[in-house]
């Protein structure tokens, strides 16, 4: 058993060893604030800023919207069926609805060292930033209507049994598939989600002839520096305490990405004798998702390998794969987030530490199987990818069948949704 994490598996249950720690409940409070923080400002102004101007505010409003729902949600369902308890077999697929809008659960409740509230919020901004993370594939074509009830759905029947699966007791845990905080549970499973919401919706008007150039580099990049910020409690957070496992994540979330800039950078050079600051923020971003899955597991060259190749991937993810398969992935949540993460949640097999005093239980840690543990970091995301194929398909048709059709009118995407949809502009100049 994962001792250190499974403590905040079952947050409900009243263990006698638990005792509040004023240290780890400061540190995950906080961790839970830096994580919200990358979505409505770090994650959306990354995504605003590489959109068109008619449709910045309609972005920023996909993305901050995704929060609200998802984070209201999570709380009323989603967190009972990621991390609750279910009778039989069914409970290796999800939890349970005992804890429905968080019933049977008290404020002085603990999670290991920390109330269980405080572990509450810290997963909902998950959940939250994962629909997110999906909005940037259909901007800019999509209805807001649409977008609303497909967040809600999606949140709790494909994110929260993923969740489950993977962190909850599900049997993907039970494997002892690793992700430290979410490479298949938050980037491949929102970065798929889009590919799959770009084929359906359909390819934005006059692309790929038109030229849609984005609006400001600069807010890109400020966005990239957010998401760098935030992802601090992102990675260091899911060490669930201040401890020295937590300034491990934290001290791989600083090197890893730094190191995919800068081979982003060089790889833009190569290729087109230019560096561009939207290639060092893309870069960036793609080593923080590369070192989500491994934060808390690996050592300085293991961020180095995850770091550097990461940022390949997501380069030629986002340029030769894009052009040849002829997808609209809008803002590239499949290229960046899901092959990267995919990368990274491989790779965390063969780079992570053979230390006991690291690793949650599986074949490297029980017997030093490294060979079974990349198998089993294969099953895992083999099962992800199908689980959220299958159910963003199938949440997409009835959201769409909800709100009368996914997309917008020609003439609302021609004058633009910031105007067609809110009535607002991003900027009255």
């Amino acid at each position: 058993m994962k001792n250190w994490l499974w403590l905040t598996l079952l947050p409900s249950l009243a263990f006698a060893e638990d005792k509040l720690d004023t240290g780890d409940t400061a540190w995950m409070m906080v961790s839970a604030a830096l994580v919200l923080l990358m979505t409505p400002a770090g994650l959306a102004l990354f995504y605003g800023g590489m959109t068109r101007s008619k449709n910045l505010l309609n972005t920023y409003m996909m993305v901050f919207s995704a929060f609200l729902v998802g984070m209201v949600i999570w709380i009323a369902f989603g967190y009972s069926i990621a991390f609750g308890t279910a009778d039989g077999g069914l409970n290796k697929v999800i939890g349970g609805l005992s804890n429905i809008f968080l019933s049977g659960i008290n404020w002085k409740d603990l999670s290991g060292t920390y109330p269980t509230y405080v572990f509450v919020v810290f997963q909902g901004t998950f959940a939250a930033i994962t629909i997110a993370i999906a909005s940037g594939s259909v901007i800019e074509r999509m209805k807001f209507s649409t977008w609303l009830v497909f967040s809600a759905i999606w949140v709790v029947v494909v994110y929260a049994p993923i969740a489950h699966m993977v962190w909850g007791g599900g049997f993907l845990f039970d494997a002892g598939a690793l992700d430290f905080a979410g490479g298949t549970v938050v980037h491949m499973n929102g970065g798929l989600a889009g590919l799959v919401l770009a084929y359906l919706v359909g390819e934005r008007k006059g692309y790929p002839k038109i030229a849609m150039k984005p609006i400001s580099v600069m807010l890109t990049a400020l966005g990239a520096t957010l998401l760098w910020f935030g992802w601090f409690g992102f990675n260091g957070g899911s060490a669930f305490g201040a401890n020295a496992i937590a300034g491990l994540a934290f001290f791989t979330t600083a090197l890893a990405p730094a190191v995919a800039g800068l081979t982003w950078v060089i790889i833009e050079y190569i290729v087109y004798k230019k560096t561009t600051l939207l290639g060092a923020a893309s870069g960036v971003v793609s080593g923080l998702v590369a070192i989500t899955p491994a934060a808390g597991f690996v050592d300085v060259s293991g961020a180095i390998i995850l770091g550097s190749i990461g940022s390949v991937i997501g380069f030629f993810g986002v340029t030769a794969l894009k052009k040849k398969l002829g997808y609209d992935d809008s803002l590239d949540a499949f290229g960046i987030h899901f092959l990267v993460g995919l990368w990274g949640a491989l790779a965390t097999g063969f780079l992570a530490l053979d230390d006991k005093e690291l690793l949650w239980d599986g074949p490297l840690k029980d017997s030093g199987d490294r060979m079974g543990q990349f198998i089993v970091q294969v099953e895992s995301v083999i099962v992800v990818g199908i689980f959220t194929l299958i159910g963003t398909v199938v949440v997409y048709y009835i959201a769409s069948a909800l709100t009368n059709g996914a997309r917008v009118d020609e003439e609302a995407e021609s004058v633009g949704l910031d105007e067609s949809l809110h009535g607002e502009k991003s900027f009255n100049l």
